[in-house]
Protein backbone atom coordinates (compact mmCIF):
# COMPACT_ATOMS: atom_id res chain seq x y z
CA UNK A 1 0.00 0.00 0.00
CA UNK A 2 1.08 3.21 -1.07
CA UNK A 3 1.81 6.28 1.24
CA UNK A 4 -1.40 8.24 0.22
CA UNK A 5 -3.17 5.20 0.43
CA UNK A 6 -2.26 4.49 4.18
CA UNK A 7 -2.83 8.38 5.05
CA UNK A 8 -6.39 7.61 3.48
CA UNK A 9 -7.04 5.13 5.45
CA UNK A 10 -6.06 6.52 9.00
CA UNK A 11 -8.19 9.30 8.56
CA UNK A 12 -10.88 7.07 7.68
CA UNK A 13 -10.48 4.91 10.59
CA UNK A 14 -9.87 7.89 12.83
CA UNK A 15 -13.44 9.36 11.68
CA UNK A 16 -15.09 5.70 11.71
CA UNK A 17 -13.93 5.39 15.34
CA UNK A 18 -12.96 8.57 16.98
CA UNK A 19 -12.57 6.93 20.74
CA UNK A 20 -9.43 5.40 19.50
CA UNK A 21 -8.05 8.87 18.50
CA UNK A 22 -9.44 9.97 21.31
CA UNK A 23 -7.26 7.84 23.66
CA UNK A 24 -4.46 9.01 21.89
CA UNK A 25 -1.92 11.69 23.44
CA UNK A 26 1.25 12.97 22.87
CA UNK A 27 3.80 10.88 24.44
CA UNK A 28 6.47 12.33 26.94
CA UNK A 29 9.29 13.26 24.65
CA UNK A 30 11.41 15.53 27.63
CA UNK A 31 14.67 13.30 28.93
CA UNK A 32 14.81 14.91 32.02
CA UNK A 33 11.23 14.38 32.45
CA UNK A 34 11.65 10.92 31.24
CA UNK A 35 13.89 10.27 33.63
CA UNK A 36 12.80 11.98 37.00
CA UNK A 37 9.10 11.74 36.86
CA UNK A 38 9.88 8.03 35.05
CA UNK A 39 12.26 6.85 38.19
CA UNK A 40 9.07 6.37 40.26
CA UNK A 41 6.23 6.34 38.32
CA UNK A 42 5.12 6.75 35.21
CA UNK A 43 5.96 9.91 33.39
CA UNK A 44 2.34 10.75 32.89
CA UNK A 45 1.51 12.98 30.31
CA UNK A 46 1.18 16.75 30.70
CA UNK A 47 -2.22 16.83 29.18
CA UNK A 48 -4.29 15.34 31.71
CA UNK A 49 -3.73 18.21 34.20
CA UNK A 50 -3.88 22.43 33.43
CA UNK A 51 -0.18 23.82 33.73
CA UNK A 52 -1.71 25.93 37.06
CA UNK A 53 -1.65 21.32 37.92
CA UNK A 54 1.86 21.03 37.06
CA UNK A 55 3.27 24.20 38.97
CA UNK A 56 1.67 23.35 42.20
CA UNK A 57 2.44 19.63 41.62
CA UNK A 58 6.15 20.75 41.19
CA UNK A 59 5.77 23.72 44.11
CA UNK A 60 5.28 20.85 46.38
CA UNK A 61 7.54 18.19 45.85
CA UNK A 62 8.78 17.83 49.48
CA UNK A 63 5.49 15.86 49.59
CA UNK A 64 4.84 14.15 46.74
CA UNK A 65 1.92 12.22 47.57
CA UNK A 66 3.66 11.34 51.00
CA UNK A 67 7.35 10.71 49.27
CA UNK A 68 9.87 13.50 49.38
CA UNK A 69 10.44 13.71 46.22
CA UNK A 70 12.49 16.90 45.87
CA UNK A 71 15.36 17.37 42.84
CA UNK A 72 17.58 20.52 42.16
CA UNK A 73 15.78 24.15 41.27
CA UNK A 74 17.49 23.85 38.06
CA UNK A 75 15.93 20.21 36.80
CA UNK A 76 12.60 21.48 38.65
CA UNK A 77 12.77 24.26 36.34
CA UNK A 78 13.10 22.21 33.19
CA UNK A 79 10.43 19.19 34.01
CA UNK A 80 7.72 22.67 35.04
CA UNK A 81 8.57 24.42 31.27
CA UNK A 82 7.94 21.00 29.57
CA UNK A 83 4.74 20.28 31.67
CA UNK A 84 3.15 23.68 31.41
CA UNK A 85 4.17 24.16 28.07
CA UNK A 86 2.29 20.79 27.02
CA UNK A 87 -0.40 21.06 29.69
CA UNK A 88 -3.97 20.14 28.90
CA UNK A 89 -5.36 23.80 28.93
CA UNK A 90 -2.32 25.02 26.58
CA UNK A 91 -2.48 22.12 24.30
CA UNK A 92 -5.52 19.73 25.13
CA UNK A 93 -6.01 17.23 22.46
CA UNK A 94 -7.40 13.70 22.40
CA UNK A 95 -7.93 11.94 25.74
CA UNK A 96 -6.44 15.14 27.48
CA UNK A 97 -9.41 17.64 25.60
CA UNK A 98 -11.75 14.91 27.35
CA UNK A 99 -10.15 15.67 30.80
CA UNK A 100 -9.89 19.09 30.76
CA UNK A 101 -13.82 19.71 30.26
CA UNK A 102 -14.12 18.64 34.58
CA UNK A 103 -11.40 20.70 35.66
CA UNK A 104 -12.93 24.23 36.94
CA UNK A 105 -11.78 27.20 35.58
CA UNK A 106 -9.54 28.25 38.38
CA UNK A 107 -9.50 24.48 39.58
CA UNK A 108 -5.79 23.07 40.50
CA UNK A 109 -6.57 19.38 40.60
CA UNK A 110 -3.41 17.46 41.80
CA UNK A 111 -4.65 13.79 40.65
CA UNK A 112 -4.90 12.52 37.35
CA UNK A 113 -7.49 9.53 39.26
CA UNK A 114 -9.94 12.50 40.56
CA UNK A 115 -11.18 13.40 37.18
CA UNK A 116 -14.89 12.07 36.63
CA UNK A 117 -13.63 10.84 32.88
CA UNK A 118 -11.34 8.79 34.44
CA UNK A 119 -13.47 7.41 37.27
CA UNK A 120 -16.42 6.94 34.96
CA UNK A 121 -14.18 4.83 32.39
CA UNK A 122 -12.50 2.85 35.41
CA UNK A 123 -15.30 1.87 37.11
CA UNK A 124 -14.16 -1.84 38.34
CA UNK A 125 -14.65 -3.67 41.60
CA UNK A 126 -12.37 -2.94 44.31
CA UNK A 127 -10.83 -6.19 43.85
CA UNK A 128 -9.26 -4.85 40.46
CA UNK A 129 -7.63 -2.17 42.22
CA UNK A 130 -5.99 -4.88 44.98
CA UNK A 131 -4.35 -7.08 42.46
CA UNK A 132 -1.17 -7.12 43.02
CA UNK A 133 -0.37 -6.46 39.26
CA UNK A 134 -2.24 -2.93 39.40
CA UNK A 135 -1.87 -1.60 43.38
CA UNK A 136 -3.06 1.92 42.61
CA UNK A 137 -5.10 3.84 40.04
CA UNK A 138 -2.22 5.84 39.27
CA UNK A 139 -0.34 2.27 37.58
CA UNK A 140 -1.55 2.67 34.23
CA UNK A 141 0.52 0.56 32.74
CA UNK A 142 -0.69 -2.71 34.50
CA UNK A 143 -3.73 -2.48 31.98
CA UNK A 144 -2.62 -0.19 29.14
CA UNK A 145 0.98 -1.65 28.42
CA UNK A 146 1.39 1.33 25.45
CA UNK A 147 0.34 4.38 28.03
CA UNK A 148 4.46 5.63 27.57
CA UNK A 149 3.77 6.45 24.29
CA UNK A 150 0.60 7.80 24.88
CA UNK A 151 -1.87 5.09 23.91
CA UNK A 152 -4.63 3.94 26.23
CA UNK A 153 -6.88 2.29 24.46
Amino acid sequence: MTTPRLAILGVVLMTAFPAIADDRVPPVTDPVVIKECGSCHMPFQPVFLPARSWRALLHGLGDHFGEDATLPPETVDIIRAYMTANAGDVIGQGAGRKFMRWVAPNGTPKRITENPVFLKEHNFPESVWKDPKVVTKSNCLACHPAATNGRFE
